[in-house]
């Protein structure tokens, strides 16, 4: 995993890496950006959760386009954006956003799924620990997880000064 910003054309914003790895883990979702079976750009908005190492989890369910292109197209990336404020006098927006590149993986062992689900319900649902444990038991033959290994992420961001 490596946190590279050599590709980004405006070095002057570029977003700090310990600001990019608190925006990983405190968003509530991204975008997943994939190519599909057919061939052509798919994203689609998920939520997801960071492991706080190496490693993204989202599910969905057990069938589906996302899945069948991830099959055949493992190669993803993650787009999520962080603090946005529009300024319309000034014709511009401040932001702050990462993308991260990855590969995704299918397929995940049972106990992996199971942590993965525990991850997501910890960070989205912290009130609801237990009942959100109890409802995932009961539908974990209807979820799938996937594993995205962050192999490089980039960030930008963009202040504007008074």
């Amino acid at each position: 995993m490596n946190y590279d910003n050599s590709q980004v054309r405006r070095q002057d914003r570029l977003l700090d890496e310990q600001r990019a790895w608190e925006l990983l883990r405190e968003s509530e979702y991204g975008v997943l950006s994939m190519i599909s079976e057919e061939g052509t750009p798919y994203g689609i908005p998920v939520n997801y959760v960071w492991d706080g190492q190496d490693a993204i989890y989202i599910h969905c369910a057990p069938e589906g386009r996302k899945l069948r292109a991830l099959e055949v197209h493992p190669k993803v990336s993650l787009i999520v954006v962080g603090r946005v404020n529009l300024l319309p006098s000034r014709f511009t927006t401040e932001y702050e956003s990462i993308v991260v590149e990855g590969k995704a993986h299918l397929h995940l062992p049972e106990d992996e799924r199971r942590q993965a689900l525990r991850l997501l319900l910890e960070k989205l649902s912290p009130d609801d620990l237990t009942v959100g444990l109890k409802y995932a038991e009961k539908s974990f033959h209807r979820t799938e997880a996937i594993r995205i290994d962050i192999i490089k992420m980039s960030g930008k961001s963009k202040r504007v000064l008074a």
